[in-house]
């Protein structure tokens, strides 16, 4: 027979684990709202290799700011900062997480990203845009980036880009185009060298088309990804009266051909 004071005292403590499990979900749902931004740092320069750093992080994983460096990998020499900073807001959905980032250095508008899980690994899809970066920001990624040292502008338009990885398989839809102006490297008294264009064509063989606007040196080719590896075949060489001023660059840049050089990857 259960007592009026059996009740009494089963009542408080009762009441006690109800209060515990609501402190340790409200701490739960604190950690998560309020998780601070350099723990997003930490997972992304991990991601990367060390290749990409978000330095001097403020704010949380969902809202924060940062400055943006391209490094050459953990313990690299090579590392560039872009202009400014970095703004950013994610929020998780049930399809994936949104994420929307504000670069205005580089971006008249913010640029948007969707992450979305699939079952056997994820799709990122970028939204529409465009925007404007200093070639210079390459030499943070190492060789041969570190050697060409580029500079000039490079413009980047996205077009229902998106990426799936399903295992070890990368599929690639949609359309990116790389337009980079007036281009000109250390290896070379020419500046500009001249300006190109890098046209990405997804679908079930996605391929890659490098075409000279302008400029003294000419350079072209063409590549193709089969979910797994990227094969590139292209040829540089230099306009008339131009062949010494380019010299030590071609021999650097492919294999020589007589007035040719063969660039060949994957």
């Amino acid at each position: 027979m259960v007592t009026r004071s059996s009740l009494s005292e089963s009542e408080p403590r009762r009441g006690w684990r109800w209060a515990v499990l609501g402190i340790v979900l409200g701490a739960l749902l604190a950690l998560v709202l309020f998780a601070p931004a350099r723990w997003l740092a930490t997972a992304l320069s991990s991601w990367s290799q060390g290749r990409l750093l978000l330095v001097n992080p403020r704010g949380t994983v969902w809202n924060g700011t940062a400055a943006v460096v391209l490094a050459s990998g953990a313990g690299g020499a090579e590392a560039v900062s872009l202009p400014g900073s970095l703004n950013w807001r994610m929020r998780p959905a049930w399809s994936g997480m949104f994420a929307v980032l504000d670069l205005p250095c580089c971006a008249a508008r913010p640029l948007e990203l969707k992450a979305s899980p699939r079952a056997n690994g994820m799709q990122l899809q970028w939204g529409d845009g465009s925007s404007r970066w200093p070639a210079t920001l390459l030499t943070g990624l190492g060789a041969p980036w570190n050697t060409l040292r580029l500079e000039g502008t490079l413009d980047l338009s996205t077009r229902a880009l998106s990426m799936q990885w399903d295992g070890p398989v990368l599929r690639i839809a949609g359309q990116a185009t790389l337009d980079a102006t007036d281009v000109s490297s250390s290896l070379s008294t020419l500046k500009p060298m001249g300006s190109y264009r890098l046209t990405l064509e997804g679908g079930s063989r996605p391929s890659l088309l490098l075409s000279t606007r302008e400029g003294s040196l000419q350079l072209n080719g063409s590549g193709s990804w089969n979910g797994t590896a990227f094969r590139f075949n292209g040829e540089a060489s230099a306009a008339a009266g131009r062949e010494d001023a380019l010299s030590n660059l071609l021999n650097i840049i492919g294999r020589r051909d007589n007035a040719r050089s063969i660039i060949t990857l994957g």
